[in-house]
């Protein structure tokens, strides 16, 4: 009897186990809370698209983003001054690099579902870099995202082939901190991102006159004096 008793103890101590890992799992996949005061779905229709091949997703959404500013350019003209092809793998460092010399402030964002959110709420597309593909093989991936709908808890990007791609907000996330949660605006010296970090600014404002662009840093540095 006292044999029984301790198999169905360890019995019921696996079982346990197996419950609480089966737990855990599932929390990991939920999606994150997000504050309750954000706007319920946005959608910034105004960002133009490029299509292309996700090898050259880097191009296309630095691209989407420079032409929402005035600038008139096409992908395949981003391609020598990214470095592509031979420098794909350093797109995270070149595509900050090419932004300033246009003359945009780099505004990196915080390493939270909720930080981009909230920047499309203001009407802020971000650039991000994700991780797309399976358990066989992955590779690196860049899109800008446009839009969310916190009802059906998924976001919208604008990247590849696909002007509006819908993701959950738990498989982007995930996809997202694959590649270490890496996203940043673009932006126009006199606009302000949501919700400001002075001294993120100020650093943006301080990379582009490292990048020559004296009169844009200024620009940066007086409108958040404003």
């Amino acid at each position: 009897m006292p044999q029984h008793s301790s198999i169905a103890r360890h019995l019921r101590l696996g079982l346990a186990a197996a419950l609480l890992a089966t737990t855990l799992a599932g929390c990991s996949s939920a999606p994150p809370a997000l504050p309750k005061d954000l706007a319920q779905r946005v959608e910034i229709s105004g960002v133009p698209f490029f299509r292309g091949n996700a090898y050259h997703g880097g191009a296309l959404a630095l691209a989407t983003l420079l032409s929402q500013q005035g600038v008139n350019v096409t992908p395949g003209l981003l391609d020598k001054p990214l470095g592509l092809p031979e420098q794909i793998d350093h797109l995270q460092t070149a595509i900050p690099r090419v932004a300033r010399e246009y003359g945009l402030v780099v505004y990196p964002l915080d390493k939270r579902l909720e930080a981009l959110l909230v920047q499309v709420a203001a009407g802020n597309p971000v650039l991000l870099r994700y991780q797309e593909g399976s358990s066989f093989w992955s590779e690196p991936r860049y899109a800008v995202l446009v839009g969310y709908d916190r009802y059906k808890k998924r976001v919208l990007l604008r990247a590849g082939m696909d002007r509006r791609r819908l993701v959950d907000f738990a498989d982007f996330d995930k996809a997202w901190r694959q590649e270490g949660s890496w996203a940043v605006l673009l932006q126009p010296p006199r606009q302000l991102p949501a919700n400001v970090d002075r001294e993120r600014w100020l650093k943006g404002a301080e990379d582009l006159a490292h990048e020559g662009q004296e009169v844009a840093a200024r620009q940066a540095v007086r409108r958040l004096q404003e």
